[in-house]
């Protein structure tokens, strides 16, 4: 096959220093028109993207997938470091340079003569260094993006709490306050109280997930999947049969939910 890239052998098509050389060409006065007139902001949405893609690899337990959308995401971080070069701001090897620096100092008991004992004290000691590495003042929370989806930030601030022993000791407490929240939906005075409502009820769902070692926006999205599938069965369903959901009754309805579930086992 030929080479697109000049000077670059297959060998050199492995290096990560072929990428960062691939995408300053791109952005060159040479390079292409596209490339070169992106800004952080308007490939914002692509950086996005990027990472459902490899997190839906990753829930399809797909190496193939995965393999290729880690590739995109690594575009997508190299093209910024390169926009952020071209403004004079910072480049690739700062950025690299930066996260090795975090890495060595947050695991002293690896690179340092610090002992730890579990998990937990890595954690501890984790989220002391990050404390101490903190130029002012300020929440230990403030450094989880606000921008994430409400059930991920969920978890991310709960989990950051729990490295400092905010937790409960066991789940039956976490069980016990999820139906208590459920209870107050039904009793609440107003839509007003009613949403706050579901908003407590899903924010101890989501602490339970977390304790649970399950990723919250994970499961969500097998469960979308799976209704998909299901309600795209059941249309399939009534189609071969002449039917119309909407002509359905609720109990025919739910009798044809439940064959389209023993279908797809």
């Amino acid at each position: 096959m030929d080479n697109l890239f000049t000077g670059t052998d297959d060998g050199e098509l492995e290096s990560f220093e072929t990428l960062v050389k691939i995408i300053a060409r791109l952005r060159g006065p040479d390079g292409c028109p596209w490339d070169r007139k992106q800004t952080h902001q308007s490939i914002r949405d692509s950086l996005l993207e990027e990472t459902y893609e490899v997190l839906s690899a990753l829930d399809n337990d797909d190496a193939v997938s995965l393999r290729e959308e880690l590739g995109d995401l690594l575009l997508q971080i190299v093209l910024h470091s390169q926009i952020a070069h071209d403004s004079s701001e910072f480049d690739i090897s700062q950025v690299i340079r930066l996260i090795n620096e975090k890495l060595i100092r947050r695991h002293p008991h690896v690179f340092g003569n610090t002992r730890t004992e579990s998990v937990t004290e890595v954690l501890a000691n984790w989220e002391e260094i990050k404390q101490s590495e903190r130029k002012e003042r300020t929440s230990m929370l403030d450094g989880v993006p606000a921008a994430m989806p409400a059930l991920s930030y969920s978890q991310a601030i709960q989990k950051r709490v729990a490295r400092v022993g905010f937790d409960w000791e066991d789940d039956s407490g976490v069980v016990e306050k999820v139906a208590e929240e459920a209870r107050e939906i039904i009793t609440s005075a107003s839509r007003e109280e009613e949403e706050k409502e579901f908003g407590d009820l899903l924010f101890t769902l989501a602490n339970l997930a977390r304790r649970q070692g399950i990723d919250l926006e994970s499961a969500l999205r097998g469960a979308n999947l799976r209704f998909y599938h299901r309600f795209s069965t059941m249309e399939k369903l009534c189609f071969e049969r002449g039917l119309k959901i909407k002509d359905l009754c609720f109990e025919e309805q739910n009798k044809l939910w439940e064959e389209a579930k023993r279908l797809e086992v």
